[in-house]
């Protein structure tokens, strides 16, 4: 039974071996249908085929146009956004991760402030930066803050 699904699969029609006749075929469909007759062939054309100059457009363009009317900009009414809220509070734990990773990198920029040769410095500065990103990571929220209201919105 497989062996008659191979042969129907090896000599079907629609494969890569074809795809040049079908091409060739839509091809000559639309040139029949006479679509792209009026297309401007860009090997054959001259330059004036290719900038076409219209009295009309030389008599439009030799008049003023006629400028819109201004309006003040008072007369508008224009959207003023609120006051953004304040920022929060930093919390002692979030005030020492933030410590952390700075020490971190004046570890790693500078460990001679510190007395200590680069050779010590570097692994120290990258656990001090490792240790600073992960404590402000766990200390990510997962639920909403308190004052949002009984609307969640879209969480999943």
């Amino acid at each position: 039974m497989e062996r008659l699904w191979m042969n129907a699969r090896r000599d079907s029609t629609d494969g890569p071996e074809n795809v040049d006749e079908l091409f060739a075929e839509i091809v000559a469909g639309l040139e029949r249908d006479g679509v792209g007759k009026d297309w401007l062939d860009l090997d054959e054309a001259s330059p004036e085929d290719l900038n076409p100059r219209d009295d009309a457009t030389d008599d439009f363009a030799s008049e003023p146009a006629d400028e819109p009317e201004r309006r003040d900009r008072d007369d508008e009414d224009h959207y003023v956004p609120p006051e953004p809220p304040p920022f929060p509070v930093l919390r002692a734990s979030t005030i020492a991760a933030l410590g952390l990773f700075v020490l971190g990198i004046v570890l790693l920029v500078a460990p001679g402030i510190f007395g200590l040769q680069p050779r010590i410095g570097t692994p120290l500065s990258l656990v001090a930066l490792c240790a600073g990103v992960g404590w402000l990571i766990l200390r990510m929220r997962n639920t909403p803050p308190p004052d949002s209201g009984w609307d969640d919105g879209a969480q999943v």
